[in-house]
């Protein structure tokens, strides 16, 4: 959401509280000022809010003369301005309009109204469709309290007895109209005045007294608050203490019941210690008839240990034996064939040297 604080400006804490609880239920940082001059201070020396909430009826400067003057400065008149006010007609947002307002807030605020008017400033900003400020001088005298007066925009006023006639002026309309200052319009002008004052008086003390209220009801809550932390402090220490008393009771019965068991344990403990003390003919027996059996299965299996031992001594010796007999064997044919080797190799080379002789014998003879 483009939107994230906006400045808050009413005169009434009650409203201010009612309208930032809803905005900071939005998510948005919300500035409060307590009246219009509060406000102006704040925009000068402040960062520029996205959004100004402004209250209608405020004593001194109202929300339309916060508005003319916000609009009037350059650094400010971008600022989108919505009017909080109990008037619902379509004139009066019309002339709202005219003079800088971006939209109408009806008091007392409610969650769809105040969603639809920032739904809708979301999507005027995201898509750049905010309405240009209003010239210097382009104000709706309309916009106000006061009743209007039927006198012509152009017109000076002169003093004039009722019972005259026609009111004097410039009857050729060169110059402006001159409205004869009748009782009928000092009447109709002291009318406007007191009730512009009484409602502006009303709207004061109808604010002084919801202020009040509204300090007495959260001075009432704040102490009816701090009565029942009290009690509730005082119950839970009441309540703890209690379950103290009861587990340091009971931890002492416990604790008493079972030394009670294990001094009856011991007791009976002692009782069979005193009783089975020693040994006795029966362990006696018991003990000689264990040894005799183990000496019997000791004895049964050296037996079998022997047995197997000497089985495999016979195995082994039978074995080397054949081993050495094998060996001896093959000793033996390798030293015969050796010496058959040796007597072929001396019986040719007898042969060989007796083929030589004759050889020569032959060539002798020959020869």
């Amino acid at each position: 959401m483009a939107i994230k604080n906006a400045l808050l400006v009413d005169d009434s804490k009650v409203a201010r509280f009612a309208l930032s609880k809803l905005l900071e239920g939005r998510d948005m940082e919300v500035n409060m000022a307590g009246s219009a001059e509060e406000a102006l201070d704040f925009l000068n020396a402040n960062k520029r809010p996205d959004v100004i909430f402004m209250d209608h009826l405020m004593p001194g400067m109202n929300g339309v003369e916060a508005t003319k003057a916000i609009k009037g400065n350059p650094e400010t008149a971008a600022i989108p301005i919505i009017m909080c006010t109990s008037k619902k007609s379509q004139s009066f947002m019309e002339e709202a309009r005219n003079f800088g307002v971006y939209n109408i807030l009806t008091k007392p605020p409610h969650t769809e109204g105040l969603s639809l008017v920032l739904e809708q400033l979301d999507s005027d900003v995201t898509d750049g469709n905010l309405p240009e400020p209003p010239e210097p001088g382009n104000a709706v005298a309309g916009a106000t309290e006061d009743e209007p007066l039927d006198i012509p925009t152009d017109a000076s006023l002169e003093m004039s007895p009722k019972a005259d006639g026609e009111p004097q002026g410039n009857g050729s309309g060169s110059g402006p109209q001159v409205v004869p200052l009748t009782s009928d319009l000092i009447e109709q002008i002291a009318r406007s005045a007191v009730k512009t004052h009484i409602n502006n008086r009303l709207h004061e003390l109808l604010s002084s007294l919801f202020d009040e209220q509204f300090d007495h009801l959260k001075r009432a809550l704040d102490e009816s608050g701090k009565r029942q932390e009290a009690a509730v402090e005082e119950r839970l220490n009441a309540v703890t203490e209690m379950i103290e008393q009861r587990t340091r009771n009971l931890r002492d019965d416990v604790a008493a019941e079972v030394n009670l068991n294990l001094a009856r344990e011991l007791a009976e403990l002692r009782k069979d210690l005193s009783r089975n003390t020693g040994f006795t003919s029966n362990h006696m027996a018991e003990l000689k008839d264990h040894i005799t059996s183990v000496q019997t299965i000791d004895t049964e299996f050296w037996q079998t240990l022997q047995s197997e031992a000497i089985q495999q001594a016979h195995e082994i010796s039978r074995e080397t034996a054949e081993d050495i007999a094998q060996r001896t064997i093959d000793l033996f044919v390798s030293q015969q064939r050796s010496a058959t080797s040796r007597l072929y190799t001396m019986g040719l080379a007898a042969s060989l040297g007796i083929f030589a002789v004759g050889i020569a014998w032959l060539s002798g003879l020959f020869g």
